[in-house]
């Protein structure tokens, strides 16, 4: 931050130092002009013959050119005097005018800046609330107004997203460190119990490290930092999922059926890898005994789409648009495998990171059709 003189160059004091030598260069060339002007036609003599002589009101005799030479200096004196003090006066009433309009117009900034001063954790909701003129100033205090509602919208999800995360990441590290200080407090404690204990905080170190690594996968997809572009096909990721997931499909017997057309893309494949796996172990979690799972991707203009859709519990379309945020599950998980609740979050971030939109549709008598549409490879 510059360090704050109390003599500087403030914007009000230039405007004003500005306008100050506008109006006294305007008024100078205004009087150079009248000069000139006066030198032209104040010449009367120059039509009289050679040597002769006027006779002024005091009864004094001298000749023509002399009385015309005489009045000329008489009235450029008389001009340059009253002008100089015209112009001198125009020029302070001007410098003070300006520096009391500049000073009302620039009010806002002031107040842009004072706001900016005490914007905190806690004067989030702070505006500027301009009610002036509708000119270019009325415009930066709205668009600092939008940016304070933008800024104040991202740090209320942060707050919520941290909350949540560590709130996510306690459970396990609870369960883990009850389950030592129970068995290591048992001084019977016999190898078949160390072994259960070993294989409780190891499920829950992976729950832990499984949320990590959804944690910096979402951040890396909001962030859009170190994104590979490589051309790729949007069903080469379904394959894989489905590879991944085929024992939990096989455990609830769920039914699965693909239509996997051409969908060309160009992205970083392992986001894109991970935006197919989340939508299909969303489909898989959140699916019921026996369920089904549709899956299908195509082009669409100059688009590549891809739909997953599934059977499951009933959705509330009003609810939808809430399970794209970070922990937001959406009721009871059916197949019992509990998951972090950042899968549709990690979709959304990747769908944006390269360039393209994602929605939703609950299903009449349960379930959900989720569609993302990315660039084709062609259009980018």
């Amino acid at each position: 931050m510059r360090p704050r003189r109390r003599l500087r160059p403030t914007l009000r004091l230039r405007l004003t130092l500005l306008n100050a030598v506008l109006l006294a260069g305007a008024g100078a060339l205004l009087l150079l002009m009248t000069w000139l002007v006066m030198a032209d036609l104040l010449n009367p003599a120059d039509s009289l013959p050679p040597g002769t002589t006027v006779t002024l009101a005091d009864g004094q005799v001298m000749e023509a050119q002399q009385w015309q030479d005489s009045l000329l200096a008489t009235a450029q004196i008389e001009l340059f005097a009253k002008g100089a003090a015209a112009i001198l006066a125009i020029t302070v009433v001007g410098v003070l005018g300006a520096y009391a309009v500049v000073g009302r117009a620039l009010r806002p900034l002031h107040r842009v800046t004072a706001t900016a001063q005490k914007l905190g954790g806690e004067t989030m909701d702070q505006r500027i609330n301009y009610a002036g003129a509708d000119d270019e100033v009325a415009e930066l205090a709205d668009t600092f107004d939008e940016m304070l509602d933008r800024l104040g919208a991202a740090f209320t999800a942060q707050q919520r997203f941290v909350a949540n995360a560590s709130h996510e990441l306690r459970t396990p590290l609870a369960v883990m460190r009850t389950e030592i200080d129970v068995t290591m407090s048992d001084p019977g404690v016999d190898t078949a119990e160390l072994k259960r204990m070993a294989n409780v905080v190891r499920d829950a170190s992976e729950r832990a490290n499984a949320l990590v690594d959804a944690l910096l996968m979402l951040a890396r997809s909001e962030g859009r930092t170190g994104l590979r572009a490589e051309p790729l096909d949007l069903g080469m990721g379904v394959r894989g999922a489905l590879s991944a997931m085929d024992r939990e499909v096989q455990r609830i017997k769920i039914n699965v059926s693909t239509d996997l057309g051409p969908a060309p893309v160009i992205g970083d494949p392992s986001l894109l890898d991970r935006l197919a796996g989340n939508l299909i172990e969303n489909a898989v979690r959140y699916n019921h005994l026996g369920g089904r799972i549709w899956v299908s991707s195509s082009v669409d203009g100059e688009y590549a789409r891809l739909m997953v859709g599934n059977t499951g519990f009933e959705v509330d379309q009003a609810d939808v648009a809430g399970l794209f945020e970070p922990f937001r599950r959406g009721g009871r998980e059916r197949t019992g495998a509990r998951g972090s609740g950042l899968g549709l979050s990690i979709v959304r971030a990747v769908c944006q990171a390269h360039g393209g939109t994602v929605g939703a549709v609950a299903l009449k008598g349960g379930g959900m059709e989720v569609t993302i549409a990315l660039p084709l490879a062609s259009a980018q």
